[in-house]
């Protein structure tokens, strides 16, 4: 047993020494891992600093831009407005981040997974038994494999595309929709629907096939390496027919040009930018059935034209039914006693209409641009005086920040986007092509126009038209959206192009071209035109706020004349505190639900327009002035009479009449003061 014994016993050292290794081991293991929780910790705080240095660069580019606009404002300089200033100011911070900046990560290492045909969107990988999550950022052609981004700060500068359509471009939408003047958006409706939806799929299809002819020369001439389809060119058409004359309209704001010229092409550009995005839509789900999945499909075609009219009005109403929710909202609760609850509430509302729509799968341009016109009808009746103010002034200045910041990063983009593919034999087939679907769009519909039109749209409003379809946010945001493909990458980079050519030099060239087409300037925008042989003349000076009321409520669209009348009698009572009580509109058996839907406001206003402007506000059928032994009525009707005055007749107008005159603009809250009036109607020239 001794022997044993004294052969085990020199284990009990081994075992010692192993279990001191053990521990070694333990605290080498441990050490190693607090190393590595300590690197990730500096990656973690790095991040954070770049991610804070590319946002303040932003905020410095918009603050730059500002002081520079202010400049140009106390200088009177209006050769380059303020979003080409931003761009300048983009492009050079961006030659600064590319040139000025070194690389700072080099570890990017590719990996094969043959068996795998298609990419994950998230991949988990098994680094020394830790898991990373890494997220799929696009395709990298082969060739181009080892110029991947080495710079982190360049990376952290490139936004993703879903933050100009979720976060930058509703504001932008929403306030052209909420600030619409509509007395002469109205008077000139059926124009502005023309040029934008006819006038947006003319030069859609004109430039996709110049383009498409392009394409074709491009490969004849070896200068296309990869596949680009009919379709493809048919989107770039729609991309580039999204104009936006924003700095066209800046500096006829600014000088007061000819407000019915400013009217066309800011309502154009309005709804343009809401075609031309469902456009797109309706191009991409073009999709033919076949092998040839390019080729042109009759059934295909008319389903891409179904979803058009799909998405388009299923668009329109939800961005009218947020607005109707909006206004119940205000009207019955008491949220006006709470003006920063109200107008949260507002902003919310606004916009989660975007995002709502998106995510149904429709277009969010669409329905936050019909909600900001509903809330400026209805919901803006229902607030305070002071959420009146807040909202106005909230997206303003939303919209001035967010178009600028658009502005600059495209002048970043043109050095910290990594996939440019810039072809001359594309880019200047683009230009032609953009002029030629322009003259297709504006003169032909002009003509077509003026034939049915009392205030002809002259030659000089045609050429200026022409002169200021300007591409902008809407096209870039379109451009950038979708960038995976050789075709996509090649349409965005001449974008790009033709923004920074369209807002430099045609942005910068209105000036002169407002002064050779001799348009008038220094215009009030409350002032109507002079009087020409198609309109009513006035002939007394006291009476001329109502002249321009009948003639504001003559020349509106004859459909917006008879919605009005809807409008104001069912749906302003519902919906606000404002227009006659349902009591007196609805039938006798709706009693109960006219009461309850009739807000005590209502009975107010009425009671008091009824008392105060009973003795100012006449029927042109009322009005009768006599001279001698003849009388002279609004009719243009005569005869004998004695020299007296009659105005027993004297009524009040019907309250659809007057209200349709009140929120076209030309009456705000005003009464028509006590005056003789002689109206004379003309012959209309055919």
């Amino acid at each position: 047993m001794a022997e044993p014994l004294r052969r085990r016993l020199p284990l009990f050292p081994l075992l010692l020494l192993a279990a001191g290794g053990l521990r070694a081991a333990e605290r080498s293991g441990g050490s190693s891992s607090a190393m590595e929780e300590l690197a990730t910790e500096k990656e973690a705080e790095e991040s954070h600093r770049q991610d804070s240095v590319s946002l303040l660069t932003f905020i410095l580019l918009l603050t730059l831009t500002i002081l520079t606009i202010w400049l140009f404002k106390h200088r009177r300089v209006r050769f380059l407005h303020e979003t080409g200033l931003a761009m300048i100011y983009g492009l050079i911070v961006g030659v600064i981040l590319r040139y000025g900046t070194p690389s700072t990560s080099g570890h990017d290492k590719p990996f094969s997974c043959s068996q795998e045909d298609r990419p994950f969107t998230t991949l988990l990988v098994n680094v020394s038994g830790k898991f990373f999550e890494y997220t799929l950022k696009g395709e990298i052609s082969p060739g181009k494999i080892h110029n991947v981004e080495q710079n982190d700060m360049l990376r952290k500068v490139t936004f993703d595309p879903e933050v100009f359509f979720n976060i930058l471009l509703p504001p932008i939408i929403f306030h052209a929709g909420y600030s619409l003047k509509k007395r002469h958006f109205f008077r000139n409706l059926g124009s502005i629907l023309a040029y934008a939806f006819l006038g947006t799929a003319v030069s859609c299809f004109i430039i996709g096939n110049l383009m498409y002819g392009v394409v074709k020369l491009m490969k004849l001439v070896g200068q296309l390496s990869d596949k680009f389809y009919y379709t493809d060119c048919l989107l770039f058409g729609a991309i580039i027919s999204a104009t936006d004359p924003v700095t066209v309209l800046a500096i006829f704001n600014e000088l007061h040009a000819d407000v019915d010229l400013y009217a066309l092409l800011f309502g154009e550009s309005v709804l343009n930018d809401a075609v031309a995005i469902v456009l797109s839509s309706s191009i991409v789900a073009y999709q033919p059935t076949g092998e040839n999945t390019h080729a042109f499909d009759a059934a295909a075609f008319f389903k891409s034209v179904g979803v058009f009219l799909g998405i388009f009005s299923g668009s329109f109403m939800m961005g009218a039914v947020t607005g109707v929710v909006t206004a119940l909202v205000t009207k019955f609760t008491k949220l006006h006693c709470f003006p920063l609850l109200e107008t949260a509430l507002f902003f919310l509302m606004s916009w989660s209409t975007f995002l709502l729509a998106e995510a149904c799968g429709f277009t969010g341009v669409v329905a936050v641009l019909f909600c900001g016109i509903t809330q400026a009808h209805y919901t803006y009746n229902n607030l305070s005086v002071e959420s009146r103010s807040r909202t106005k002034q909230l997206f303003e200045v939303l919209h001035f920040l967010a178009e600028n910041f658009i502005f600059s990063y495209m002048g970043l983009a043109l050095f910290t986007f990594q996939k440019h593919i810039f072809s001359p034999v594309f880019i200047i087939g683009a230009f032609v092509a953009i002029f030629l679907g322009r003259a297709a769009h504006v003169y032909p519909l002009s003509f077509l126009l003026n034939l049915g039109r009392r205030h002809k749209i002259s030659w000089s409003f045609q050429h200026m038209m022409m002169f200021s379809g300007l591409r902008g946010a809407m096209a870039f945001a379109l451009a950038i959206r979708d960038t995976a493909t050789y075709s996509h990458q090649m349409m965005f980079s001449t974008t790009l192009l033709i923004v920074f050519f369209t807002v430099w030099i045609v942005g910068g060239g209105t000036t002169p071209m407002l002064s050779w087409l001799n348009i008038r300037v220094g215009v009030d925008p409350d002032q109507d035109p002079p009087p020409t042989n198609d309109s009513f003349q006035v002939l007394q000076g006291d009476g001329q706020d109502s002249a321009r009321r009948n003639r504001t409520k003559q020349e509106s669209a004859w459909l917006f004349r008879l919605w009005y009348s809807f409008d104001h009698n069912y749906l302003k009572p519902i919906l606000t505190h404002s227009g006659p009580p349902l009591t007196t509109t609805l039938p006798s058996w709706c009693g109960l639900i006219a009461r309850c839907l009739t807000s005590p406001q209502v009975y107010d206003n009425q009671e008091q327009l009824r008392e105060e402007d009973s003795d100012f506000i006449l029927n042109d059928g009322d009005l009768t002035v006599t001279y001698g032994d003849t009388t002279i009525t609004a009719n243009g009707s005569s005869g004998p009479h004695t020299a007296t005055t009659n105005l027993d007749s004297r009524r009040t107008k019907s309250s659809s009449e007057e209200a349709l005159e009140r929120d076209l603009g030309a009456a705000d809250h005003e009464v028509t003061s006590r005056g003789t009036r002689l109206v004379f109607p003309l012959e209309y020239n055919a």
